[in-house]
């Protein structure tokens, strides 16, 4: 599943232009564009911001420590790869969840 800059500030919380300056201090980053320019957003990308409003939010890192502390845990990843893509596909299937929800209530409003 992809994102929307609007979706992920919609679930997360953390303002376009704070998730747009994070593309330019952490390294590997950076969401791609589609060809109108908009940015999208990977599972991946999904899973770095989360870490990252952990981080700087909850455990008041710098962005500088928490860029630091991503790095060091990206290192680390491959030893926990089947944990996190089983969390990576769980959280997609609760993600399309809550959008589906959204959508629905959203309709039945407007009849």
């Amino acid at each position: 599943m992809t994102y929307t800059i609007g979706q992920v500030e919609e679930l997360t919380g953390i303002k376009q232009n704070v998730l747009r300056y994070w593309e330019t201090v952490i390294p590997g980053f950076a969401p791609r564009k589609d060809l109108g320019g908009r940015r999208v957003y990977t599972e991946r990308d999904f899973e770095i911001i989360l870490r990252l409003k952990h981080l700087i939010y909850d455990r008041k890192f710098t962005i500088e420590g928490a860029r630091n502390e991503i790095l060091r845990e990206s290192q680390a990843y491959e030893t926990h790869a089947e944990a996190m893509k089983a969390i990576r596909e769980l959280r997609t299937e609760l993600t399309q969840l809550y959008f589906k929800i959204k959508n629905s209530k959203g309709s039945k409003e407007k009849q």
